[in-house]
């Protein structure tokens, strides 16, 4: 069953939307926004112009001063909800990452888990790809925060093993095969896949991973990869496939 559109989390990932969109401006005069509401707002702009800006020009080259005017906000305002460049940018990504894993656990469940897990990989995967692919400003986030030092690797860290949750429902490992080491090893190649595209440009292309992906992850488990969706076309996300109506995908021998 093909699940809908994740429009919501691909919305709220920083970087896809402008910060000086007229409709989140903060204008002068009496508010009904609380002093919170009216941070967070401020904040979730400042997160999309840390996107932009980070995509644009690099982690290096981002300016605050460019953060600040693509947020349509003022430095002051900057310094009052981050401690600087590198919080900011550590905010944005972890910020989006967690959205992006939310937006994988449904699909996942819905596709069957423990039912089905390669199925579910499927699906997880697929609402993955959609995402960074619709939003290059965020996916070069996966790149660019490898420059923000120690800080960005334990992001990074941080990130790679909150996948351990797809994992949970996996057969056992092969004989005389450590369990987490072999998780962490097939999350650490798909992550591997991702960053290699988006540093070469191919962030819209993203969607086309799907099958060695999959392949990736569930073969080590199973010695075996779920079949290419039955008929195949493009999906609501650009990419091709789906899972069949029972939320089951055929398992084929892999090759």
């Amino acid at each position: 069953m093909k699940g809908a559109r994740p429009t919501e989390e691909w919305q709220a990932l920083p970087g896809a939307r402008t910060g000086r969109d007229p409709e989140r401006s903060l204008r002068p005069g009496p508010r009904r926004l609380t002093p919170e509401q009216v941070a967070s707002r401020q904040r979730e702009r400042l997160l999309d112009g840390v996107a932009r800006m980070v995509a644009a020009h690099g982690y290096a080259g981002a300016r605050i001063s460019d953060i600040c005017r693509a947020a349509g906000v003022t430095r002051p305002v900057f310094y009052a909800l981050f401690t600087g460049k590198e919080d900011a940018v550590l905010a944005a990504y972890r910020s989006g990452t967690q959205m992006v894993v939310r937006a994988m656990q449904r699909p996942y469940e819905e596709a069957g888990g423990a039912a089905s897990w390669p199925a579910a990989v499927r699906a997880g995967l697929r609402t993955m790809l959609a995402l960074l692919s619709q939003t290059p400003a965020f996916a070069r986030m996966v790149v660019e925060i490898e420059s923000a030092g120690p800080a960005g690797r334990r992001a990074r860290a941080e990130l790679l093993a909150s996948f351990r949750r797809f994992f949970v429902d996996a057969p056992p490992a092969p004989p005389g095969v450590e369990r987490a080491e072999l998780v962490d090893t097939v999350v650490g190649a798909v992550h591997a896949a991702v960053h290699r595209a988006v540093d070469q440009d191919r962030t819209g292309q993203l969607p086309g991973l799907l099958d060695t992906l999959v392949h990736v992850v569930v073969a080590p488990f199973t010695g075996t990869c779920p079949a290419n969706d039955a008929n195949d076309g493009t999906d609501e996300f650009g990419g091709s496939g789906s899972v069949g109506d029972a939320g089951m995908a055929d398992v084929g021998t892999c090759t």
